[in-house]
Protein backbone atom coordinates (compact mmCIF):
# COMPACT_ATOMS: atom_id res chain seq x y z
CA UNK A 1 0.00 0.00 0.00
CA UNK A 2 1.69 3.08 -1.19
CA UNK A 3 1.34 6.27 1.15
CA UNK A 4 3.75 8.30 -0.08
CA UNK A 5 5.97 9.27 -3.04
CA UNK A 6 8.47 11.19 -4.51
CA UNK A 7 6.77 12.95 -7.34
CA UNK A 8 8.15 14.90 -10.28
CA UNK A 9 7.27 18.56 -10.38
CA UNK A 10 5.11 19.36 -13.66
CA UNK A 11 8.10 21.31 -15.24
CA UNK A 12 10.44 18.10 -15.67
CA UNK A 13 7.08 16.13 -17.36
CA UNK A 14 7.04 18.56 -19.52
CA UNK A 15 10.94 18.55 -20.29
CA UNK A 16 10.24 14.57 -20.63
CA UNK A 17 7.51 14.59 -23.32
CA UNK A 18 9.31 17.25 -25.15
CA UNK A 19 12.34 14.93 -25.58
CA UNK A 20 9.64 12.10 -26.10
CA UNK A 21 8.54 13.60 -29.04
CA UNK A 22 11.96 15.33 -30.21
CA UNK A 23 14.09 12.29 -29.66
CA UNK A 24 11.32 9.47 -29.20
CA UNK A 25 13.04 8.74 -25.88
CA UNK A 26 11.57 10.47 -22.61
CA UNK A 27 14.98 12.24 -20.74
CA UNK A 28 13.97 13.76 -17.58
CA UNK A 29 16.80 16.00 -15.98
CA UNK A 30 19.01 15.54 -13.31
CA UNK A 31 17.09 17.72 -10.40
CA UNK A 32 19.15 20.65 -8.82
CA UNK A 33 20.07 19.06 -5.43
CA UNK A 34 18.80 22.96 -3.81
CA UNK A 35 15.80 22.08 -5.52
CA UNK A 36 13.53 20.79 -2.70
CA UNK A 37 10.23 18.89 -3.52
CA UNK A 38 7.96 17.37 -1.03
CA UNK A 39 6.98 14.01 -0.84
CA UNK A 40 3.82 13.98 -1.94
CA UNK A 41 1.07 12.22 0.86
CA UNK A 42 -2.89 11.26 -0.03
CA UNK A 43 -4.60 14.52 -0.73
CA UNK A 44 -1.65 16.05 -2.29
CA UNK A 45 -1.99 17.52 -6.08
CA UNK A 46 0.26 15.48 -8.28
CA UNK A 47 1.27 15.85 -11.99
CA UNK A 48 0.92 12.62 -13.85
CA UNK A 49 1.16 11.23 -17.50
CA UNK A 50 -2.68 10.84 -18.72
CA UNK A 51 -3.23 9.50 -22.30
CA UNK A 52 -5.29 11.62 -24.22
CA UNK A 53 -8.41 10.53 -26.82
CA UNK A 54 -5.63 10.28 -29.44
CA UNK A 55 -3.23 7.60 -27.35
CA UNK A 56 -0.45 10.58 -26.60
CA UNK A 57 0.89 11.60 -23.61
CA UNK A 58 -0.21 14.76 -21.72
CA UNK A 59 0.86 16.24 -18.27
CA UNK A 60 -2.45 16.00 -15.72
CA UNK A 61 -2.20 16.86 -12.55
CA UNK A 62 -4.87 14.84 -10.05
CA UNK A 63 -5.34 15.04 -6.42
CA UNK A 64 -4.16 11.44 -5.00
CA UNK A 65 -7.30 9.78 -3.60
CA UNK A 66 -10.79 9.01 -4.59
CA UNK A 67 -13.64 9.84 -2.47
CA UNK A 68 -16.00 6.67 -1.69
CA UNK A 69 -18.38 5.67 0.59
CA UNK A 70 -17.96 3.18 2.55
CA UNK A 71 -20.63 2.35 5.52
CA UNK A 72 -22.02 5.60 5.72
CA UNK A 73 -19.00 7.61 5.54
CA UNK A 74 -16.88 8.95 3.39
CA UNK A 75 -13.37 8.34 2.85
CA UNK A 76 -10.42 8.44 0.50
CA UNK A 77 -9.01 5.46 -1.57
CA UNK A 78 -5.59 6.29 -2.36
CA UNK A 79 -4.90 2.57 -3.85
CA UNK A 80 -6.41 0.28 -6.24
CA UNK A 81 -5.70 -3.67 -5.51
CA UNK A 82 -5.32 -4.70 -9.14
CA UNK A 83 -7.39 -7.76 -8.72
CA UNK A 84 -10.47 -6.17 -7.19
CA UNK A 85 -10.03 -3.43 -10.63
CA UNK A 86 -9.82 -6.52 -12.88
CA UNK A 87 -12.76 -8.14 -11.26
CA UNK A 88 -15.12 -4.79 -11.51
CA UNK A 89 -13.58 -4.57 -15.15
CA UNK A 90 -15.04 -7.71 -15.81
CA UNK A 91 -17.97 -7.01 -14.48
CA UNK A 92 -18.50 -3.58 -15.62
CA UNK A 93 -19.96 -2.93 -12.14
CA UNK A 94 -17.64 -1.16 -9.12
CA UNK A 95 -15.67 2.03 -8.40
CA UNK A 96 -12.61 0.89 -10.48
CA UNK A 97 -14.74 -0.67 -13.34
CA UNK A 98 -14.26 3.06 -15.20
CA UNK A 99 -11.17 3.98 -14.22
CA UNK A 100 -9.06 0.57 -14.97
CA UNK A 101 -10.87 0.31 -18.55
CA UNK A 102 -10.56 4.17 -19.70
CA UNK A 103 -8.19 5.70 -16.75
CA UNK A 104 -5.12 4.35 -16.99
CA UNK A 105 -2.27 6.79 -16.66
CA UNK A 106 1.49 6.71 -15.43
CA UNK A 107 2.66 8.28 -12.07
CA UNK A 108 6.51 8.88 -12.66
CA UNK A 109 8.32 9.11 -9.53
CA UNK A 110 11.90 8.73 -7.81
CA UNK A 111 11.06 6.56 -4.92
CA UNK A 112 8.12 5.18 -2.90
CA UNK A 113 7.51 4.67 0.52
CA UNK A 114 5.73 1.37 2.55
CA UNK A 115 5.48 0.89 6.20
CA UNK A 116 7.42 -1.72 7.80
CA UNK A 117 5.64 -4.45 8.97
CA UNK A 118 8.24 -5.05 11.90
CA UNK A 119 8.53 -1.31 13.02
CA UNK A 120 6.94 2.06 12.97
CA UNK A 121 9.58 3.60 10.17
CA UNK A 122 9.13 3.48 6.45
CA UNK A 123 11.03 1.89 3.79
CA UNK A 124 12.30 3.20 0.86
CA UNK A 125 11.89 1.83 -2.57
CA UNK A 126 13.86 2.54 -5.52
CA UNK A 127 14.61 1.52 -9.15
CA UNK A 128 18.51 0.60 -9.37
CA UNK A 129 19.99 2.53 -12.61
CA UNK A 130 17.16 4.42 -12.47
CA UNK A 131 16.09 7.90 -11.42
CA UNK A 132 12.91 7.88 -12.15
CA UNK A 133 10.43 5.54 -12.98
CA UNK A 134 7.11 4.86 -13.51
CA UNK A 135 4.17 3.52 -11.04
CA UNK A 136 0.50 2.27 -12.80
CA UNK A 137 -2.39 4.79 -12.08
CA UNK A 138 -6.02 4.98 -12.34
CA UNK A 139 -7.57 8.45 -12.70
CA UNK A 140 -10.72 10.27 -13.63
CA UNK A 141 -10.41 13.92 -14.29
CA UNK A 142 -10.27 14.87 -11.07
CA UNK A 143 -8.29 11.72 -8.97
CA UNK A 144 -5.98 9.14 -9.35
CA UNK A 145 -4.87 6.23 -7.30
CA UNK A 146 -1.45 3.99 -7.30
CA UNK A 147 -2.35 0.41 -8.24
CA UNK A 148 -1.01 -2.26 -6.12
CA UNK A 149 -0.24 -6.02 -6.55
CA UNK A 150 1.40 -8.54 -4.37
CA UNK A 151 4.75 -7.52 -3.17
CA UNK A 152 7.51 -9.48 -5.48
CA UNK A 153 10.73 -10.36 -3.16
CA UNK A 154 11.94 -7.07 -2.52
CA UNK A 155 9.49 -5.70 -0.85
CA UNK A 156 7.15 -8.92 0.93
CA UNK A 157 10.14 -8.43 4.08
CA UNK A 158 8.53 -5.53 4.60
CA UNK A 159 4.84 -5.25 3.08
CA UNK A 160 1.77 -7.24 1.78
CA UNK A 161 1.65 -4.86 -1.22
CA UNK A 162 3.53 -3.04 -3.24
CA UNK A 163 2.65 -0.38 -6.10
CA UNK A 164 2.80 -2.09 -9.90
CA UNK A 165 6.23 -0.98 -10.41
CA UNK A 166 6.10 -0.78 -14.36
CA UNK A 167 9.60 -1.79 -15.76
CA UNK A 168 11.81 -0.71 -19.37
CA UNK A 169 8.75 -0.09 -21.83
CA UNK A 170 5.88 -1.53 -20.06
CA UNK A 171 4.29 2.07 -20.29
CA UNK A 172 2.54 0.73 -23.16
CA UNK A 173 1.95 -2.28 -22.16
CA UNK A 174 -0.18 -0.60 -19.11
CA UNK A 175 -1.86 1.82 -22.06
CA UNK A 176 -2.65 -1.60 -24.29
CA UNK A 177 -5.66 -4.22 -23.85
CA UNK A 178 -2.79 -6.35 -22.04
CA UNK A 179 -2.65 -4.35 -19.11
CA UNK A 180 -3.87 -7.06 -16.70
CA UNK A 181 -0.26 -9.05 -17.36
CA UNK A 182 1.24 -6.70 -15.53
CA UNK A 183 -0.04 -7.70 -11.87
CA UNK A 184 2.72 -9.86 -11.79
CA UNK A 185 5.67 -7.47 -10.56
CA UNK A 186 8.17 -10.84 -9.35
CA UNK A 187 10.64 -9.73 -12.01
CA UNK A 188 10.86 -5.95 -11.13
CA UNK A 189 14.39 -5.39 -8.99
CA UNK A 190 13.78 -2.82 -6.53
CA UNK A 191 16.12 -1.69 -3.96
CA UNK A 192 14.86 -0.88 -0.35
CA UNK A 193 16.73 1.58 2.32
CA UNK A 194 15.29 2.57 5.60
CA UNK A 195 13.69 6.30 5.49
Amino acid sequence: MCHRMVPLQRPELEQALDALEQTGRARVPSRDLATIVPDAYPGAVVPLFVWDDDGRLRVMERTWGFEAQLGGRSKRVFNTRIETALAQARSGRGMWAGPITGGRCLVPVRSFFEPWRASHKDVRFSYPGRQVFLLAGVCDAERFSVVTCEPNADVAPFHTRMPVVLGPGESAVWHGPDYARLADRSGVRLSAAEA
